[in-house]
């Protein structure tokens, strides 16, 4: 791959960042580079098929969207109408900026209704006009600067010994101004930064500190749920997450599966949570204790899709029962009217309905699955390591297949002395005499071994070794 192609695909990397598939070509067409495809945090135009009514003016002000979640209101001037996707010059201060048109007609005083914005405010700025040739050349310039922009002035923090962290660079459309994006622990006094970063880049430099969940909407990345982040793709009101909607939902204060990729905890706790608090307004407070003449009992969990209570008894907490919602408020009356069942376990639901996954009815919460003794697959597998045992030779003198072919009355005995016990060998013989070419074979073997072990330097007289070289061998 060639450097120009490189080049490219970083160029068009960027523009994504912009809701754009490509980026924008000098001398050809663009009215369709941001597709709804495309967009990140892109809004669907649900009015755009419906003509307006006669006699009704058309909506001045369009939304225009520049780099990620960056979306700002602007009007327009006599005679000019534009239509989602367009590239339009628009007013910035100092200069000018170029976005991306991405709402137009009816459905933009929604959005700005829903952002508390006042159409008839004098302070909304104007578009100019549709970006130039020369506004998009510029534009792309100034789009390619934004990555080296970044990283020079990380090098930068890191020399003057700044605790904060460069996570964005948006450059203006016209060169003339850049915001640096970053995010920090405490305060940073950036002053000098600033000096720095106006020598090295020759342009007007603004710094905005952004929270953590505004930098994984940036960076984006794949939550646990195994999509798209929602601040990356959909999700631009961030509303603050707190530990009473996990403890709401009956989830277990774990931080590592509470939070997100930005540190926080997740976003997607708010989505369900006024759905809880419906549901638990039939629920009794759980502080209230049931009285039984058994004994007190009080709250342990909750199951809100069940519609199921557990409760233990004070004295015995470690044994729970668990009782419907109905039968809680039962008792709750009861004991108002000082009426007191006999005890839980009468009125306790014993047994639970639950969903076979194919797995012998084990769930991943059961910590018995790893202590199943009945598991056939197991017990085969005990039976073959017994039967790989080797079983214990009733003779050792045998082996077991002299055992099975040679008749009962001809096995050895069993009582016969082991070869390891002293014998008395007095009545024995005297052994055979060796033979004599039994003896002429020792002798050499011998000899041989003793030339191989003292064999003489015949180069240096008075060796030891030539003190047997004379001698006749001995006669047999």
């Amino acid at each position: 791959m060639d450097k120009d192609t490189i080049h490219t695909d970083l160029i068009d990397n960027t523009f994504l960042s912009r809701g754009c598939c490509h980026a924008p070509q000098i001398y050809q067409d663009n009215s369709k580079i941001a597709e709804h495809r495309c967009c990140k945090l892109d809004a669907y135009d649900w009015l755009k098929d419906i003509e307006i009514p006669d006699g009704q003016k058309y909506f001045d002000i369009v939304e225009v969207r520049f780099k990620n979640s960056r979306k700002e209101f602007y009007r327009l001037g006599p005679d000019m109408k534009f239509h989602g996707g367009d590239i339009v010059a628009v007013e910035a201060s100092p200069g000018h900026d170029i976005g991306i048109i991405s709402l137009t007609g009816e459905v933009v005083r929604l959005q700005m209704r829903n952002k508390n914005v006042n159409p008839e405010d004098l302070s909304i700025k104007r578009v100019y006009r549709r970006a130039r040739l020369a506004d998009i050349e510029k534009w792309l310039n100034a789009v390619e600067l934004e990555d080296r922009s970044k990283l020079k002035t990380r090098k930068i923090a890191r020399s003057l010994g700044l605790e904060m962290k460069i996570n964005d660079v948006e450059y203006q459309g016209d060169e003339t101004k850049a915001v640096f994006y970053y995010t920090a622990d405490e305060r940073v006094d950036f002053r000098e930064l600033i000096k720095l970063m106006a020598e090295e880049f020759k342009v007007r430099v603004e710094m905005r500190q952004i929270g953590a969940r505004q930098e994984a909407a940036r960076l984006g990345g794949i939550g646990s749920c195994g999509r798209e982040l929602c601040c990356g793709t959909w999700l631009t009101d961030f509303t603050s997450v707190t530990t009473n909607t996990a403890r709401t939902q009956q989830l277990s204060l774990n931080p590592q599966k509470l939070a997100g990729q930005c540190g926080k905890l997740k976003c997607c706790l708010n989505y369900e949570n006024d759905v809880y608090l419906d549901a638990l307004k039939d629920f009794p407070n759980s502080n209230i204790v049931l009285k039984t003449e058994k004994g007190e009992a009080v709250h342990q969990k909750s199951d809100v899709f069940k519609r199921i209570m557990w409760y233990a008894y004070t004295n015995n907490q470690s044994s729970m029962m668990a009782l419907s919602v109905d039968r809680v408020h039962e008792i709750i009356l009861a004991n108002k009217n000082n009426n007191l069942p006999k005890q839980l376990e009468d009125i306790a639901i014993t047994s639970e309905i639950k969903t076979d996954f194919g797995n012998g009815g084990l769930t991943d919460e059961d910590i018995n699955r790893f202590d199943k003794m009945d598991d056939p697959e197991s017990e085969n597998k005990r039976k073959r390591k017994k039967s790989r045992r080797r079983p214990v030779n009733p003779q050792p003198g045998l082996k077991k297949e002299d055992q099975k072919e040679r008749p009962q009355n001809q096995r050895r005995d069993n009582n016969r002395p082991n070869r390891n016990d002293k014998q008395d060998n007095s009545n024995r013989g005297p052994k055979p005499q060796r033979t004599e070419d039994g003896q002429r074979r020792n002798n050499d073997a011998q000899n041989r071994q003793r030339k191989n072990t003292n064999r003489p330097n015949r180069n240096r007289p008075g060796n030891p070794g030539n003190e047997n070289k004379d001698k006749p061998e001995p006669k047999q």
